[in-house]
This record gives structure tokens, C-alpha cells and sequence, in this order.
């Protein structure tokens, strides 16, 4: 009988640090350290980033295991993130992960961070069958991928500029509102009217491609002219103004989706990735799933966001197909499925 693996993950290509471990593909924890410093920066800071990351990783990692239940010579494995994500918080993530592999004699397994928000729909029950489409939402990417196993992913759709969760936070930065602004926006737009104010949805160029950047100009341009007039016009309006912009950015993303499953013919729908977190994407694709006739899988919040334990499924599917990394390999922040 082959052993069932243990596997410590670790996440860091952005703002997250995070690590989980996983036996036999259950996880059996999941920390993640946070960090506030970029809030009064408004954005996230590379530089500071790395720095943070630096500071949380033998911490998360311990609590990882502690919570486990488990020691370092359990481990049968070191997964980390390769990209895509912030060269220098990756190579924090993957410089410790060498280390370990080396000092415990364990094989390496490296991760694509995109693929991994796709196979956190197998962490835990219900878990979408193959082949299904997958629409993953976060602040850097945006994408259609049809998945026909745990290994095999195609990208059927992308964003051709900004990616939807950058959408919503440069959106919420325009009005003035703190980093992250994308949660934000939907807590407010809850308290709006969603047709208050009508937005252009811009076409991009190939059938399941999306396209951003010319919705933000729009915005900006309409909020530009109406605090010419009134410039109280957003602190008066901002419950109607984040409804209206949360509704256009959620019709495009399932206007996408809904072409993608047609032409694929594929009724296992799912979405995941940070912005998938949103109240109103929740709940207007589980609607559009019903009429559709779908069967639809959205992860727990928690394995929506930055998480080891997406990158701990992922390293536990090719542990099985005996992928794993040399010493030599380096981070890729540009690092495609």
C-alpha cells in the first residue's frame, strides 16, 4: 500500500503569509499572517511586503505544524509557490522552502499559485467532476480555465488588461476609499440601487477574453463630471455608485462565463480566487447556475483568498505524479497554467 504523503505548504506571492499541511490530501491546518502595514500606503508595497514575509514565516510555519499535530520529520515533502505573484515575496516562500528540503533531506514540490485557486474546490466536499469550467477572480488575474484533471488546465479566457479585483480596488481608491477597497465597495453596495448609474461593459478581443481598463477610465470620468457639479456628489451617492460599478464588473465576468459553458458544452461550473468572495458574484452565480441548469462549487471564504492550503492540494496531486523541483529552480513572477 503506498504510503498516504505528508506535505507542509507554503504560500507568499503577495501580501499572505501562509502554511498548511495536508496528509493523504485532507488538510489538517491552515495558517495565514496577514499584513497591515500596506493599508496606509494604499496599496500593496512590494518592498514591504518581502520584509513581512520575512518576519511571519517560521511563525506560520511552526503554528502550521503545532496545529497539525505533527513534527518536521513527518514531512515527505516541502511544497511553496513558484509564481505567478511579487518576485520578492516569492523568493521569501521559496528560499525557506529550499533550506528545509535540504536540511531534512525531503524532495521539493513547486506550485502555480492560478492552479491552485482551482483545486481549492478539492479541499474539501462538494468537489465539481471533470471536465468543468472554472472563472477565477482575484486583484491580479482574471481567467476562464477548463479543467479536465487535477493536472491538466487550459485558459480558455483572460483578462487583456486589468484583471477584475484591480477593477474594484482602483475603483474604491478613485472614491477615496481605504485599501482594500474591493470588500468595501461590496459592503456598501448591499445599501444601493445596482441601476442607479449605468456603465459601459467593454468587449474584449477573443471570444472569453475580459477587459477592464476602459470601465475604470469610464468611472473616473463620470465621477469626475458629477463632482464638478456637486462636490459632495460621492459621500451622497456612494451606497448607489458602488452597487452600480459591483453590478456592471459582476455582469461582465458571468456574461463571459455563461458564452465559455455554451461553447463547451459543460454544465460543472465553478468560481474561485479572492474575488469570489463577493456577496454579489455569490449570489448572481449560483442564480444563473440554477436557470442554466449548472452544477456550481464556490469554496469556502477561506480557501477563496491567499491560502497554503489551496497550494497544499495542488503539491498533493503531483506528489502522486512524482513532480518535484531541483535546487536550481527560481521564483517566476510571470508563471502561466
Amino acid at each position: 500500500m503506498t504510503k498516504l504523503p505528508t506535505l507542509l505548504a507554503i504560500e507568499s506571492s503577495c501580501d499572505d503569509t501562509s502554511a498548511a499541511i495536508i496528509k493523504g490530501g485532507k488538510v489538517l491546518s491552515n495558517i495565514v499572517a496577514n499584513q497591515e502595514v500596506h493599508k496606509e500606503w494604499g496599496g500593496v508595497v512590494p518592498e514591504l511586503a518581502s520584509r513581512a514575509h520575512q518576519q511571519h514565516i517560521v511563525p506560520v510555519v511552526a503554528q502550521a505544524l503545532k496545529k497539525a499535530g505533527i513534527t518536521k520529520e513527518d514531512l515527505d515533502a516541502v511544497a511553496f509557490t513558484l509564481g505567478p505573484g511579487l518576485i520578492g515575496s516569492l523568493m521569501v516562500g521559496t528560499s525557506f522552502a529550499k533550506g528545509l528540503s535540504l536540511g531534512l533531506k525531503i524532495p521539493m514540490i513547486t506550485v502555480n499559485h492560478m492552479q491552485a485557486h482551482v483545486l481549492a474546490h478539492f479541499i474539501e466536499d462538494p468537489k465539481p467532476s471533470f471536465p468543468f469550467l472554472c472563472l477565477t477572480v482575484s486583484g491580479g488575474h482574471t481567467q476562464i480555465v477548463r479543467v479536465a484533471s487535477p493536472m491538466d488546465m487550459q485558459v480558455v479566457g483572460e483578462t487583456l488588461d486589468d484583471a477584475a479585483g484591480e477593477a474594484f480596488d482602483k475603483t474604491a481608491k478613485i472614491m477615496g476609499l481605504p485599501y482594500p477597497g474591493g470588500p468595501l465597495i461590496d459592503k456598501y453596495a448591499k445599501e444601493g440601487n445596482s441601476k442607479a448609474y449605468k456603465f459601459p461593459q467593454p468587449k474584449a478581443k477573443g471570444g472569453f477574453n475580459f477587459s477592464f481598463s476602459g470601465l475604470k477610465t469610464s468611472i473616473l470620468y463620470f465621477l469626475q463630471r458629477e463632482m464638478a457639479e456637486n462636490e459632495h456628489f460621492i459621500e451622497e451617492n456612494l451606497n448607489d455608485i458602488c452597487a452600480s460599478v459591483q453590478y456592471t464588473i459582476v455582469t461582465i465576468l458571468l456574461k463571459q462565463l455563461e458564452k465559455a459553458a455554451k461553447h463547451f458544452r459543460i454544465t460543472e461550473i465553478a468560481i474561485a480566487g479572492g474575488v469570489s468572495a463577493n456577496s454579489e458574484l455569490r449570489r448572481r452565480f449560483e442564480e444563473l447556475g440554477k436557470q442554466k441548469g449548472w452544477n456550481t462549487y464556490i469554496p469556502q471564504f477561506q480557501y477563496c483568498t491567499d491560502n497554503a492550503a489551496m497550494i497544499a492540494m495542488t503539491a498533493h496531486y503531483q506528489y502522486l505524479e512524482g513532480d518535484f523541483a531541483e535546487q536550481s529552480v527560481v521564483p517566476k513572477a510571470r508563471f502561466g497554467i
